[in-house]
């Protein structure tokens, strides 16, 4: 820590505190002697391009920074009724009951308390390809596992291959729609079919993060097979287009007796914070908002697909605020290394995949950096291969 500008005791004390303000407005008074990691106190240094965790650094939007802002006075009270509200309003955009709701600490608490659950009764089954973490907390120190399905020649999701692996020690069937890494929608009536079927022989996890960032969240949703009875959860997060991901706020829907299911492992209410569910008031019906970010995603895709396309490179149609890349013949983690030293942040190799590198659609002139250092970066890699 010593580049902090700043003793750490000197800044720990309650007035150093409230003296800090000024350097609070210079991200790079926080610079750290870690240049791997290249964050701040809140987010990246100056001059870096994160872009390597799908967040929106637009937001949090105007109305939710007000309210963050408002909540926060009123800090020293445990979250109730603003809960109550945003659970109300979530249900009744769906036109369900608020106990068809559950809040946590983004979607990562509902999705691993829900795998922690069912995984004491039989296997998750997954396609090879999916955000995982939460499902691999699930199975820990457990008799059962994750049973990966490979994708198809497209890298898209097996729905035919996965439905054939169903036996009676599966419990749940976990589906990231759209696709992370991959970024890839399933086709909605392909979808629907899938899960009116599995649904009736164990539960079905579909993790829809990016629903509203696709063409069409309302027609892609599997939420109205819940509202038809099904067992389904569908769980949504307030970390992507909304711009929150730092204040963690999620939510899950599905019958009120898989709720309870879910339930017994978080704290409800009491494992919020006033501020996020502010934010998250402020921001659902934000239409404005929510159509400033995502225009700026489609910016931003368009300008890393012109890159590729110059550079001799591809990548998977995506309806998501990041992009699956194909290297062709370059290691993916080489690149992501490489990049880094550009001040680039990105990911690497996801399992077996070493030639796909995922990057997300950060800031524009952050995408800017990643586009004019992306030609100098395969210049200098594919001279190893040659």
């Amino acid at each position: 820590m010593k580049n902090l500008g700043i003793k750490r005791r000197t800044f720990l004390s309650g007035t150093a505190l409230f003296g800090a303000s000024a350097l609070l407005k210079s991200p790079k008074a926080f610079s750290t002697s870690l240049p791997k990691k290249m964050v701040g106190l809140y987010g990246p240094i100056q001059g870096v391009a994160k872009l390597n965790a799908n967040e929106n650094p637009y937001g949090p939007s105007p109305a939710a920074l007000k309210a963050m802002a408002e909540a926060s006075k009123r800090g020293a009270y445990y979250v109730r009724n603003s809960a109550k509200i945003l659970r109300e309003m979530i249900a009744e955009r769906h036109e369900l009951s608020p106990d068809h709701v559950l809040l946590s600490s983004g979607s990562s608490g509902v999705l691993t308390y829900l795998a922690l659950a069912l995984s004491k009764k039989g296997k998750i089954l997954a396609p090879d390809l999916f955000w995982d973490t939460t499902a691999k907390m699930g199975v820990r120190n457990n008799k059962y596992g994750i049973k990966r399905i490979p994708n198809d020649v497209k890298l898209g999701i097996d729905l035919s291959a996965m439905e054939l692996e169903l036996d009676d020690e599966v419990s749940l069937v976990h589906i990231t729609n759209p696709n992370n890494p991959t970024g890839k929608l399933i086709p909605a009536k392909d979808f629907e079919r899938f899960c009116n079927r599995v649904s009736d022989k164990c539960v079905v996890l579909v993790d829809e993060a990016y629903n509203e960032l696709t063409d069409s969240p309302d027609k892609t949703t599997m939420i109205p097979l819940i509202k038809a009875g099904k067992n389904i959860a569908v769980a949504r997060t307030f970390s992507k287009i909304y711009g929150m991901a730092g204040m963690r706020i999620g939510y899950m829907i599905a019958k009120p007796e898989l709720l309870e299911l879910v339930g017994q492992f978080g704290l409800g209410d009491y494992g919020l914070n006033q501020a996020g569910v502010a934010g998250a008031l402020a921001s659902y019906n934000d239409d404005r908002f929510l159509a400033y970010s995502k225009s700026k995603v489609l910016e931003a895709r368009e300008m890393v697909l012109s890159a590729l396309a110059e550079n001799g490179l591809t990548a998977l149609n995506s309806q998501t605020n990041f992009m699956f890349v194909d290297l062709g013949i370059l290691n993916a983690e080489k690149f992501r290394e490489q990049m880094e030293k550009k001040n680039i942040l990105i990911r690497g190799i996801y399992r077996d995949y070493n030639n796909w590198s995922r990057v997300s659609m950060g800031r524009i002139e952050d995408v800017q950096m990643y586009v004019d250092e992306m030609p100098k970066v395969l210049d200098a890699l594919s001279k190893t291969y040659s």
